[in-house]
């Protein structure tokens, strides 16, 4: 599903965020990322969703090389990727409904076709009483529930979640990770940064660790 292979990324002119990274995730698999504030999580998921290029090494994203693809090609890929953004990106002018639905609408689905799964997903994220408000008048909570519908709504095979849970109660956190877990079964592949302790200790989910430009895993 993913490989990189001695990844390195900077910004501009700067030093290197990331140095001779290496993973594999399997099709399927499910991870939480960790590690300490500036080790590069952000970045390494920003590499995951194409939103940036690797300075240097490889990268291989269902079996293609992204780190060479010509642009055109991108967007093609990133339709099969689902990205829960720590700043939510919902469109203000859209309803909670139209903000959860847009993947299915770029898809080019009509409103009989997704109206009822949008409608049980934004129940089953408690945003029932919500569906019809725009994002400048929801709660942080709410924008956060609400990104994650619409990233999970069109089953992708990737999924990717920065702080996913960052802006909710433990409960409601458990919860949302219940539903990643069912989409997981399903055979997408996830891969969560957190740095909640607690929550991670409640799932036996594979742990990748980065410190210090280094990637472990922790089974």
């Amino acid at each position: 599903m993913v490989r990189f292979e001695n990844v390195g990324l900077r910004y501009g002119m700067g030093p290197e965020v990331l140095r001779d990274i290496s993973l594999h995730l399997k099709p399927g698999s499910f991870h939480f990322l960790t590690g300490p504030s500036g080790a590069g999580k952000t970045s390494l998921l920003r590499l995951l969703f194409l939103a940036n290029r690797p300075t240097r090494g490889l990268i291989s994203i269902f079996g293609q090389d992204v780190a060479t693809l010509p642009r055109d090609r991108l967007p093609s890929i990133r339709r099969r990727i689902g990205v829960v953004f720590q700043d939510f990106r919902l469109l203000d002018h859209l309803t909670t409904f139209e903000n959860v639905a847009l993947p299915l609408i770029v898809r080019e689905q009509t409103s009989a076709q997704y109206k009822h799964d949008v409608s049980e997903l934004i129940e089953w994220v408690g945003l029932g009483d919500r569906r019809d408000s725009y994002p400048p008048t929801l709660s942080g909570g709410e924008k956060q529930r609400a990104a994650i519908a619409r990233a999970v709504v069109g089953r992708p095979q990737l999924l990717l979640a920065d702080e996913p849970t960052g802006n909710v109660d433990p409960a409601l956190a458990r919860r949302l990770l219940r539903l990643f877990i069912e989409l997981n079964k399903l055979g997408t592949t996830i891969v969560i940064a957190t740095h909640d302790v607690n929550l991670i200790g409640q799932f036996q989910i594979p742990r990748m660790i980065l410190e210090r430009n280094e990637l472990t895993i922790e089974r």
